[in-house]
């Protein structure tokens, strides 16, 4: 007969916890420790307490913050996940010296801190400066899409929220003519005291959302982007977007993440309920004033490096970097089709019609007109335009032309095109900021400046995304957003001065 350990559940165990033992130097929880208690100025949540003679006494926020970021370095978002950690994990215990603080309190703390989360992440910005992390050459930006606290189901603009409105209204008067007909009759299964009942729950549910909806359009008007059109709002949170990831279409926002290229450290983060395009002004901005509150000249940028995806760029973009004397590298979308190696690897990806280029155009120099592959020609039409910087001269084929040619499938890119308009370009503008980027990108320097750019900023998000899980907001509204992923962003450098910082006091 087989032999097993002897156990017994009556037994008792006393087990004596120190909870500063438990904090072992080394470990993620002991700088977090440190840190909050050595090196971050939390009097600036003094103000929010009224209770030094009458009242009951509060958390410290150095307890809540503890936990709070402990917590989301190990994928405990949520706040109740958080109380429950507090209550059963002897590290939670130790870092909350075995206060127990309900989720309500937590969720409190993290969602209104808006005006001092900027100043406890400068005070973490400040360790990695001193700990010599930081090296002040080269950035790269780049942001990540996270799903918020925000239903893609009520996004839409003013006009489709209005007919998801009456949809509702119209289901509710369905449901409605169902429960008289049903009062009207004398027997059948819809009498049953459950359907009824599920049939009321129903009506209500429909009636409040119906209201909500009605209620949110008298306080909200159409929400205008930056090229003065209207674009998607959303009735749960309309500060969030809905944005295009890896992952799919998601509502919520855009994680921006400046990062410097040393220790990759994030030098600023940020928000946004929009896309990457106009993002570069105010991420240099918020850098600007991080690194000045921690002792760096104003014009800390100038010289410097800094890459970042196509995604990126834009004139104004451009010109921002142009202002700061910063040594940019972004690239515009058709940088690739401009680079020969990755020709063969668009070629074996994709079945293509392999169009006619420019090139394949002979001009007639005499006459100024060219000739297209089946010998037909295009005359000038406009002799100079403007688009990107870049000066261009327009020629256009007869319609008649291309009507009936048989390469009309390898010439013309759009299937409602009716004749050939092909674009050559003459010149450039004089400052043309542009057309010196994708000068810049194409050249050997530029191309390996830009290819370090992955290795800088991707781990960043690596390791806040897949490593730590702090993979989605929970929260709503810019403000309470940006103050979850400024945490996510001092998690990741409180990582980067526990495995780097050579004279941080950790004993």
């Amino acid at each position: 007969m087989a032999k097993y350990k002897r156990y017994d559940y009556s037994q008792n165990v006393l087990i004596p916890v120190s909870y500063h033992e438990q904090l072992m130097p080394g470990t993620l929880e002991f700088a977090i420790h440190t840190l909050v208690d050595s090196h971050m100025d939390l009097s600036i949540f003094e103000d929010r307490y009224n209770n030094d003679e009458t009242g009951r006494s509060a958390y410290d926020p150095k307890i809540l913050l503890k936990v709070v970021l402990f917590g989301y370095s190990r994928g405990l978002i949520p706040s109740r996940r958080i109380e429950q950690a507090c209550r059963e994990n002897v590290v939670f215990m130790a870092l909350s010296c075995g206060q127990q603080p309900d989720h309500s309190t937590i969720a409190a703390f993290v969602s209104s801190m808006k005006d001092e989360i900027l100043f406890l992440f400068r005070d973490v910005l400040l360790v990695c400066e001193q700990e010599g992390l930081l090296g002040g050459t080269s950035f790269a930006l780049d942001g990540c899409k996270l799903s918020s606290n925000a239903s893609r189901r009520w996004t839409g603009t003013i006009s489709e929220i209005k007919k998801k409105k009456e949809r509702i209204e119209k289901r509710v008067k369905q449901l409605l003519d169902q429960q008289l007909d049903t009062d009207q009759r004398d027997e059948g299964e819809d009498d049953r005291p459950s359907s009824i009942l599920k049939r009321e729950k129903q009506i209500e549910r429909l009636q409040n959302k119906a209201e909500r909806i009605e209620q949110w359009l008298k306080e909200t008007g159409p929400k205008i982007g930056k090229r003065g059109l209207e674009i998607k709002s959303n009735v749960t949170d309309n500060e969030s977007a809905t944005l295009v990831s890896v992952h799919g279409t998601i509502q919520g926002y855009n994680a921006q993440a400046l990062v410097d290229s040393k220790k990759q450290v994030v030098i600023h983060g940020e928000a946004f309920g929009e896309d990457d395009f106009h993002l570069v002004d105010p991420m240099l901005e918020g850098a600007k004033s991080n690194m000045e509150a921690v002792g760096c000249d104003e014009d800390y940028f100038e010289g410097k490096t800094l890459t970042a995806d196509s995604n990126y760029h834009s004139p104004n973009s451009l010109k921002k970097c142009n202002q700061e004397k910063l040594d940019a590298y972004i690239p515009d979308k058709r940088y690739r089709s401009r680079d020969p190696k990755f020709q063969d690897n668009r070629r074996k990806r994709y079945k293509r019609v392999d169009r006619f280029r420019l090139e394949d155009f002979d001009h007639n120099e005499n006459t100024d007109e060219y000739r297209c592959p089946n010998g037909k020609m295009l005359t000038l039409k406009v002799k100079q335009t403007v688009k990107d910087g870049v000066i261009y001269r327009m020629y256009a084929a007869n319609k008649a032309d291309c009507e009936d040619c048989g390469l009309k499938i390898k010439c013309l890119r759009r299937k409602n095109a009716k004749r050939k308009i092909i674009s050559v370009p003459i010149g450039s503008v004089p400052g043309n900021l542009t057309k010196a980027m994708q000068e810049k990108i194409d050249s050997d320097q530029g191309k390996k400046i830009y290819s370090q750019r992955i290795a800088i900023v991707e781990p960043v998000f690596a390791n806040i995304r897949t490593h730590k899980q702090m993979n989605r907001l929970t929260l709503r509204g810019k403000n309470k957003v940006n103050v979850q992923w400024l945490l996510y962003c001092m998690i990741h450098n409180i990582g980067k001065i526990l495995r780097y910082g050579p004279n941080y006091g950790f004993t």
